[in-house]
């Protein structure tokens, strides 16, 4: 939605040796639209006494950016990198480990994060033993597979994984979880997410336990937020792209009162020529292997932006200019249409675009990306 913020702001170019001149190709964060869409949905939730986990991972839990949240009030993260969880170590906010621990690295999970998610007794065992020998207790949720097919045992399996689970020393089930849509596309719903409630309540009867967490699921989830219709029993929920990019992902509808560009990527102009549409020559495979098709539009100015698939994902791409369209790209070469754009672009032009969230994840996670982040001189 397009939306102006009125507090005046000053952009901050960020780098380990100081303040220097930008380069491209970047990502823009706007810290200021970011830390409105957290309170906004922060609101949404509380109000219905659902606490959000924001997950990080999908901007490397770059400092700047979980500063700014945590200051917008969220008072947990949650991050799918060990590394990632490691280098906000002395942030004050509890830590998950969102994706299932593997056994090589339990010792760094343990250190680092105050909870995981997990579904593997061998697993689980593994981080008891790492908690005796930091001489911690570690918290963890046990994922439940509702029909997504990610992670997560299966329902009939889940009385009996908690009965081994709570004869390991050092190790505290404080609740139940579960993923939807992010491998199989399975909407959450009263139905699914009600046999997660049913679980926690066979659980909690079975051996006396209170699970004070049940866990339903991410940004696939919020949709049951907005419209009224999740669970009350449902108190938590890990929100990463309803935060950065406005809207849920479960239809793909913009979250009400949110920014949907508060990260752009901007790239530079290499080259601009009037070319053809079609190339000459027998046609082979493409520098990842496949075969290319083309639409003869005749002549045509493209313009080459230096980014390209080793950086973004060329599907995720929206150009600002509603002009500009993407012919396609190469390893290190962005093609873009540039023949009805009102502006004459040349060489050394920057172009910009709103990316979707399989794009921003590989735009903040390249080296070849710079980031920076727009501050308010006076945050609201």
């Amino acid at each position: 939605m397009a939306m102006e913020i009125n507090e005046e702001s000053n952009l901050v170019y960020k780098k380990e040796s100081g303040h220097m001149k930008k380069t491209y190709p970047c990502v823009e964060v706007d810290l200021a639209k970011l830390t409105h869409n957290v309170k906004t949905i922060l609101a949404m939730c509380n109000e219905k006494h659902i606490d959000v986990s924001m997950v990080t991972k999908v901007f490397c839990a770059q400092r700047p950016i979980v500063e700014a949240i945590l200051q917008a009030g969220i008072k947990s993260v949650a991050d799918s990198r060990v590394l990632n969880l490691k280098e906000i170590y002395d942030l004050d906010c509890t830590k998950i480990m969102l994706r299932i621990p593997m056994g090589s690295e339990v010792h760094n999970v343990v250190q680092y994060s105050d909870l995981s998610f997990n579904s593997e007794l061998a697993t689980i065992t593994k981080l008891g033993l790492a908690a005796k020998d930091l001489n911690k207790t570690h918290n963890i949720v046990l994922m439940v597979d509702l029909g997504d097919l990610r992670e997560g045992v299966l329902i009939p399996d889940v009385i009996k994984t908690v009965e081994k689970i709570i004869e390991i020393d050092n190790v505290n089930l404080i609740g139940l979880g579960t993923n939807l849509s992010c491998y199989g596309g399975v909407i959450p719903d009263k139905a699914n997410l009600g046999k997660l409630i049913e679980l926690k309540l066979d659980v909690e009867k079975t051996f006396g336990l209170t699970l004070s967490v049940i866990s339903g699921g991410n940004s696939s989830s919020l949709y049951m937020v907005m419209n009224n219709t999740m669970p009350k029993e449902i108190n938590q929920l890990r929100i990463g792209e309803s935060i950065v990019l406005g809207r849920e992902s479960a239809y793909g509808r913009p979250v009400p009162n949110c920014y949907e560009d508060a990260f752009i990527l901007k790239g530079e102009i290499i080259e601009i020529k009037s070319k053809p549409t079609l190339p000459r020559g027998i046609i082979g495979m493409d520098a990842f292997g496949n075969k290319p098709n083309f639409k003869d539009k005749g002549i045509r100015k493209r313009a080459i932006i230096a980014v390209g698939r080793q950086d973004i994902r060329l599907e995720g791409l929206i150009p600002i200019d509603k002009n500009i369209s993407t012919f396609g790209a190469s390893s290190d070469h962005l093609i873009i249409d540039a023949t009805d754009c009102e502006k004459e672009l040349i060489v050394g032009d920057i172009v910009d675009f709103k990316i979707d969230y399989g794009c921003l994840l590989a735009a903040m996670t390249s080296p070849y990306v710079e980031k920076y982040y727009h501050h308010l001189k006076n945050p609201c």
